[in-house]
């Protein structure tokens, strides 16, 4: 979007922002698992930086990292000016908070959540170009109904101030977008997702965003609580760690984030905190009929309207 005269765009005040937000779920966690995230600082050669915070091995996670980045550049990486050619060639910054969490037991879905702004300066009689993007999924293996109404009603009602469309949009882009081709099925049971959103003018889309953020630990913290301490044996194990390998495709065939961070001579490192730390692929696996890892494609990886 290009800024009109009537509007200031406060990256300071968004940086401020997604560094707190990244405390704030840090804490939230740590009172959950009992073990505390390691925290590793981090500079860019080409300008900015970042915090990569790491729980390994806890209670509850067996890997939960969540990292804030704010990353400065002259020449916008290929996953961003294909879409954006405008802002070719112009200082730009990148900032963001991205999370995924992988629990122990699998009764306990993995979830993902990022939010996200990009400026880029125009020049002396240019505009800026800004947009705020991010949204959130859950990826469960034995999935629970009750949490995936939970899980999207917690979203829905976030953006529900901010216009009836979005939650139905962003649905729909999440559903769309999280969809491994290669397999013709879901990574998940989806939430919210949005990109290049500047809808509002800035005050407003900062503040769905910031709706957006807070509203995480409140969708996906209760869904712990009720599952944590489900018993599971080495079977549902096993098939937790087949489908993690889906999570594994996905983000390093599709995920935008993942591209823009490597093409951007991002740390690596921080990138892919995402993956999970035990995984495994079958050739030609197929659940057997009525069985309960069936019922996650029967019943969950489906088109559905869960609210």
């Amino acid at each position: 979007m290009r800024t009109t005269d009537s509007q200031t765009i406060h990256s300071q005040a968004v940086f401020d922002y997604l560094q707190g937000l990244q405390s704030r779920i840090i804490e939230s966690v740590e009172l959950v698992d009992g073990k505390t995230f390691l925290h590793d600082g981090w500079q860019r050669p080409e300008g900015g930086g970042g915090n990569s915070c790491m729980l390994e091995d806890g209670n509850v996670f067996e890997r939960a990292g969540i990292g804030f980045s704010h990353v400065l550049g002259n020449k916008l990486p290929p996953a961003a000016s294909v879409a954006h050619p405008e802002a070719a060639g112009r200082q730009w910054e990148a900032m963001g908070v991205s999370l995924v969490f992988h629990p122990r037991n699998p009764y306990l879905p993995t979830v993902h959540m990022n939010v996200r702004f990009f400026l880029a300066k125009g020049a002396e009689n240019e505009q800026d170009i800004w947009w705020f993007g991010g949204g959130m999924d859950l990826t469960p293996y034995y999935g629970f109904e009750e949490d995936c109404i939970h899980f999207h009603r917690t979203n829905k009602t976030a953006l529900q101030p901010f216009g009836e469309t979005l939650y139905p949009t962003f649905k729909k882009q999440c559903d769309e977008y999280f969809y491994l081709k290669h397999r013709q099925e879901p990574r998940g049971i989806g939430g919210i997702f949005f990109d290049d959103f500047d809808h509002l003018g800035f005050e407003r889309s900062f503040a769905m965003l910031r709706a957006v953020g807070d509203a995480f630990t409140q969708a996906y913290l209760p869904i712990v609580q009720r599952r944590k301490d489900t018993p599971y044996g080495e079977r549902e194990r096993d098939f937790q760690a087949y489908r993690r390998g889906r999570y594994v495709e996905f983000n390093l065939v599709f995920d935008r984030g993942t591209l823009f961070g490597l093409q951007s001579n991002g740390r690596t490192e921080s990138i892919l905190l995402s993956m999970p730390p035990i995984v495994k692929w079958r050739y030609d696996w197929k659940p057997e009929i009525a069985s309960p890892e069936a019922k996650l494609y029967r019943d969950f990886l489906i088109d559905k309207d869960w609210i």
